[in-house]
């Protein structure tokens, strides 16, 4: 499986990457990008992608923004599972991404075990 996750932070990255692996999830690779832009090029130069994980507010392209050129760029990317990792977790904001198209939410902090919830029924 190929993961992409997508955060200003890259402590984050690594964290959410190894809370991945503490699920018990098999990654064969992760992709890392900074912000919503540099995720979309990461989408446009790489094989595709099995399930991406962004975060909300990041500069340059923020996730909301980020998901929206997602779901409107090629069939190979629009149907990619999105989860907000987030600490963005009002009812306006969840509704607001799910609009936009993401198929899942983790606010952060969270623990592989809330990770596993959330994302077995995208992992393979």
């Amino acid at each position: 499986m190929r993961v992409l996750i997508v955060d200003d932070s890259s402590v984050m990255r690594k964290i959410v990457a190894r809370g991945l692996r503490q699920a018990g999830f098999q990654i064969d690779e992760i992709l890392e990008a900074g912000n919503g832009q540099e995720g979309l090029e990461v989408l446009k130069g790489s094989s595709p992608v099995d399930l991406i994980l962004s975060d909300w507010n990041m500069p340059v392209m923020d996730g909301l923004t980020f998901i929206k050129g997602v779901r409107s760029g090629p069939a190979a990317t629009n149907s990619i599972p999105i989860v907000m990792v987030t600490t963005e977790g009002g009812e306006s904001k969840v509704e607001a991404a799910d609009t936009a198209g993401a198929n899942g939410h983790i606010k952060k902090p969270f623990t592989p075990d809330m990770l596993q919830e959330v994302l077995t029924k995208f992992m393979k």
